[in-house]
């Protein structure tokens, strides 16, 4: 990519169908109309609907585009696209071809459904399945070296209508918290007529060479390295972390930007990260929706545009052994049309009043259904990462820092604490201070952290869809703020006065989820211990972490605000589970092959080549010289290591049987965790061989070859 002068402002979004382009291309009705599809949810009839595509249709054409596609997320967590050309026949004008593009055709699809998992809502015969154009989101341009294609964002149901992607519970999740955040806005008199959350998302990844990438069977395969001991160093001097930028990761960077400008995705930061070639890009925050969308398209990008720097880009979340993993921070609050961030400390006390309701509810949310945080985040992947001593523990609690701990601890207690150094605000019973920005410290080990006006999310995995995460929040959040509501209005109908009633309910769902608050190193021990005894869920794996999704409390939280049915809880809780089975099983078989067509033959040449070196020492100096027992010394070694490697791969082809033999898929699962320990264990072996085995002999790339400079 050449360098441009050009200012980001005068190329930003040119590549997405924008607010500013349909004000410019549609008549003024058709516009207004779009305008209330987008912000109150009208549905869009046929002729406004037509004049639309007619529009972007001629949009998409002047930008290069010969073909459209309804672009979705389907239950993978991928995303997936079915590229259709303009093209049709106008019969009105004798057959003629010409580029077409019908208002139908812009809201609906209908792709075959049978290949995408459904977890058993539909059966694989059935393949009929329906794409629905989301207004709220951009349509966008995708270039390619050898031609455009217009994106139409789009939810995708079933025949009958039950979800069969994760964009759709997101966009039930985002409407259920506008609901209930106006129910509880109206007693503040906040003038607000639209709740939204917002999101900020930190991608965190690895650059190596593509060369060594194409070398390494596991990382190809599986996203992670199945073997590899960790090089002598690695980011043990903290030398890394917002350091100089690698120039090859500089261009590669630029590049990603330059591209994600033009799609309308607001990038902000990059740095390097603390792992060798570790690095994150970060976006201003977005509304939800938008800012899940541009992070599947930001990830898509950044594995195109890899490639043409000779880099391979690592999502996974663990690709290297005792080297920090990758996160994907999810930055999430509450915002209104008005402008205003309900996570915000206000500055009259009403709205500080307002946003300790907003704060106790996130509290009480995450409180109440930690289970399912946990399950939303849980994946065979995320298992390397989470509870490792460079990201959040398994077990979900809330940091909110000294300050506000302390306000929230006088609030629950009724006393007033004297703070100079604080605005203190009057709420005409106790005394609360006004929050400033900075003024919460940072916890990085922390799944889920008030930083000052936000909560950031830190468990969701680097290749995850934050989709679920969000959905899960979004919606644990609406009834948390639903039944504070309801308190607060009981015992105004009793005849306390707001005010009252509102600290009243506060301080008693203070009490009620204060055990999921802790400040302290989510890293050790003790508060293993000290979680235990609050009897807050460690939960370590993902089989035992997805039965949330089968529980009473699951299936009553989604069903009430109609983002899940039962029948769709039961869908995710199968395809997760089979994710994690499939994802196992792959690198298991992986590691066997890996074992034994590499690692096996190349130290059974090393073998050979001592052999050799031990007979001609005794030829030339004897059998009883002190190196013919030092080179046999090492023979023996390495020949106890191939035997362990031999007898650890019989014990994972027993295991596999068993496994594949269940068919119950939760004990299923539990015994490919089984399988995951036991390629850990072949692993190790595997491992001490390669400080044994030569370089020049050993069949892969290693650590030192991979993470060291770019």
């Amino acid at each position: 990519m050449t360098k441009t002068a050009k200012p980001v402002s005068s190329y930003f979004g040119e590549n997405i169908f924008d607010l500013p382009k349909m004000q410019q291309m549609l008549p003024k009705n058709a516009y207004d109309k779009i305008l209330n599809v987008i912000n109150k949810g009208e549905k869009l009839d046929k002729d406004t609907a037509n004049i639309v595509a007619i529009a972007i249709k001629d949009w998409a054409i002047a930008k290069g585009c010969t073909h459209y596609t309804h672009w979705f997320q389907p239950l993978t967590g991928f995303t997936a696209e079915k590229h259709d050309s303009f093209l049709d026949y106008d019969y009105s004008n004798g057959g003629k071809l010409i580029e077409s593009f019908t208002g139908k055709q812009l809201i609906q699809g209908e792709p075959d459904a049978s290949s995408f998992p459904s977890g058993g809502i539909r059966a694989t015969f059935e393949a009929r399945g329906y794409t629905i154009w989301d207004p709220t989101s951009p349509i966008f341009v995708l270039e390619y070296p050898h031609g455009n294609t217009l994106c139409i964002p789009t939810v995708f149901i079933s025949y009958t209508g039950e979800t069969l992607d994760k964009k759709a519970p997101l966009l039930r999740s985002i409407e259920a918290l506008n609901q209930a955040a106006l129910r509880m806005l109206k007693h503040f008199k906040n003038p607000a007529t639209k709740v939204f959350s917002t999101l900020g998302i930190e991608q965190e990844y690895f650059l190596i060479d593509r060369e060594y990438y194409n070398q390494r069977p596991d990382l190809k395969q599986t996203g992670r390295t199945l073997f590899g001991r960790t090089p002598a160093k690695h980011q043990q001097l903290e030398d890394q972390y917002f350091g100089n930028i690698p120039e090859r990761a500089f261009a590669f960077m630029t590049e990603v930007e330059y591209e994600a400008y033009k799609l309308g995705i607001p990038l902000k930061t990059r740095h390097n990260e603390v792992a060798p070639n570790q690095f994150e890009v970060a976006p201003i925050y977005e509304d939800v929706n938008i800012a899940i969308d541009h992070n599947q398209i930001l990830m898509d990008l950044m594995d195109r545009i890899a490639k043409r720097h000779d880099l391979a880009v690592l999502l996974h979340e663990k690709p290297f052994a005792n080297v920090n993993g990758s996160g994907k921070h999810s930055n999430w609050a509450i915002g209104t049309d008005k402008g205003e961030n309900l996570l915000n400390p206000g500055k009259t006390p009403q709205s500080n009043l307002q946003f300790l309701v907003f704060l106790v509810a996130t509290i009480k949310a995450v409180y109440k259904h930690s289970k399912l945080l946990r399950a939303s985040i849980a994946s065979a992947h995320n298992d390397h990462r989470l509870g490792a001593n460079e990201a959040p523990p398994a077990i979900i609690s809330v940091f909110l820092g000294d300050l506000l701990t302390r306000v929230l601890d006088d609030l629950e207690k009724g006393k007033v604490t004297e703070n100079t150094d604080q605005a203190w605000l009057s709420i005409g019973i106790d005394k609360i201070p006004e929050i400033p920005k900075d003024n919460t410290d940072r916890n990085r080990t922390s799944p889920f952290a008030f930083t000052g006006n936000k909560f950031e999310f830190r468990a969701v995995g680097s290749s995850q869809s934050p989709s679920t995460p969000i959905t899960v929040l979004n919606t644990a959040m609406a009834e948390s703020l639903d039944n504070i509501r309801t308190s607060i209005e009981q015992l105004v109908a009793s005849g306390k006065d707001f005010n009252s009633a509102v600290v009243e309910v506060l301080r008693k769902t203070i009490s009620e989820s204060k055990k999921v608050l802790f400040g302290g190193d989510g890293y050790s021990e003790a508060w293993q211990k000290e979680a235990a005894k609050r009897g807050l869920p460690n939960i370590k794996t993902t089989p035992e972490a997805l039965e949330a999704y089968r529980t009473k409390e699951a299936r009553e939280l989604f069903t009430k605000y109609k983002v899940y049915n039962e029948r769709e809880l039961e869908a995710i809780y199968h395809i997760d589970m089979e994710n994690y089975i499939k994802q196992v099983d792959i690198e298991a078989r992986v590691a066997k092959k890996m074992a034994l067509t590499m690692y096996y033959p190349a130290t059974i040449t090393y073998v050979n080549e001592l052999c050799e070196t031990m007979n001609g020492i005794k030829s030339v100096l004897g059998s009883g010289d002190k190196s013919v027992k030092s080179v046999k010394s090492v023979i023996k070694t390495v020949s106890s290591l191939m035997t362990s490697i031999q007898t650890e791969v019989a014990k994972l082809d027993t295991m596999l049987e068993n496994a594949h033999q269940q068919n119950d898929i939760a004990k299923r699962a539990k015994l490919f965790t089984g399988v995951k320990n036991q390629c850990d264990t072949l692993r190790k072996y595997v491992d001490e061989l390669e400080i044994l085995v030569p370089s020049d002999l050993w069949p892969v790339p290693k650590y030192a070859d991979m993470i060291v400079g770019l």
